[in-house]
């Protein structure tokens, strides 16, 4: 190869170099994309009522459902935000004494705690983000619902209101 091809192949390869580099590099007025959150985000899969004891609806919830052991470990995870009119519904494989925790939960929640007739049992208000200290139910419950923090006070609920729920609507 002759000193002109030589010039020619570098003249080339610095061309290439910059076509690559102005293709891959956006400038200052490209808009530079953020990865897409891992945040998941709600799916209502039923509705569900908090009643008091003469049956009258005192709140009423869109609710995810975590039925699976799956679904009961990631739970709410991860959220970095929730509705006041959302929530999550447990369902738990036995009746028995149930205990959760705050591990990768960004949002402080309410956890209620329910029994086999879904009546409500105990709660652990403003459960505190990121904390993997158990929060016990301290009866047995079958369910629970997770709904964000101060919604137990706001409402009125207490022990022996119970819940209704109507999957799929």
């Amino acid at each position: 190869m002759n000193s002109k091809q030589k010039i020619a192949m570098a003249v080339l390869a610095i061309a290439a170099l910059a076509v690559v580099v102005v293709l891959v590099i956006p400038g200052p007025d490209v808009p530079v994309t953020k990865p897409k959150s891992m945040e998941p985000t709600f799916m209502k899969e039923g509705e569900l009522a908090f009643l008091n004891a003469e049956g009258d609806t005192i709140k009423l919830i869109d609710i995810e459902i975590a039925g699976t052991e799956a679904e009961r470990n990631q739970g709410l995870m991860y959220r970095k935000s929730m509705k006041e009119n959302h929530g999550m519904l447990f369902i738990m494989d036995e009746f028995r004494p149930q205990s959760f925790w705050m591990h990768n939960t960004h949002i402080s929640l309410d956890i209620i705690y329910l029994d086999i007739d879904s009546n409500i049992v105990s709660v652990q208000k403003y459960a505190e983000p990121y904390s993997d200290a158990s929060l016990p139910s301290h009866k047995p419950a079958k369910y629970v619902v997770e709904v964000i923090a101060g919604f137990y006070d706001k409402y009125g609920l207490k022990e022996g209101d119970r819940m209704s729920v109507k999957q799929g609507v």
